[in-house]
């Protein structure tokens, strides 16, 4: 075995088990154990999405943006986990109150990802705080004519894509 296959082993392990970590609960010793992971490796996309996502579950948002826009901009993760980074990174922006920020992160998102219900939930939500509750209006009603199973909902479902292009229509 060569020190690289040895190193990228090593890699994989202490990710593995410091996901386990976070998973288990133990969200505190998850974080110490992907923060050291990032500085042995600064470039990895993957350890970066693991150290973002764990800050977020103990409620540190600002010390997960760094790390969610390092995964976002490296290549390396699966398209579901670049998913999932880019709805944690424009979530956080959306919380910490940086409201512009997130629409971006999440029209990108949306565009990147066209049929993913959540990054359309949080884009909408994102919206609602810039001041442009039409167009938040406008993707939830969507969302919600084209993926409910309610049979009330159903019989409606012209009637709220139509109020979804133009809410303001009367007769």
């Amino acid at each position: 075995m060569t020190r690289d296959e040895d190193v990228v082993g090593q890699r994989e392990r202490l990710l593995a088990e410091a996901v386990r970590l976070r998973e288990g609960g133990r969200r505190e010793e998850a974080r110490e154990r992907l923060v050291a992971l990032c500085e042995q490796f600064p470039s990895d996309a993957e350890v970066a999405y693991q150290t973002a996502w764990v800050h977020d579950a103990l409620g540190l948002e600002a010390e997960a943006v760094p790390h969610y826009v390092r995964a976002v901009e490296s290549a390396g993760l699966s398209p579901d986990d670049r998913r999932g980074a880019l709805l944690g990174l424009g979530s956080t922006y959306r919380v910490l109150g940086r409201y512009p920020e997130a629409v971006a992160v999440l029209s990108d998102a949306v565009a990147e990802f066209p049929d993913d219900a959540a990054l359309k939930t949080f884009l909408a939500m994102a919206l609602y705080n810039t001041g442009r509750a039409h167009d938040a209006m406008e993707i939830l009603l969507t969302l919600l004519a084209t993926t409910s199973q309610d049979p009330g909902l159903a019989v409606y479902r012209p009637a709220i894509e139509h109020y979804a292009k133009d809410l303001d229509t009367t007769v």
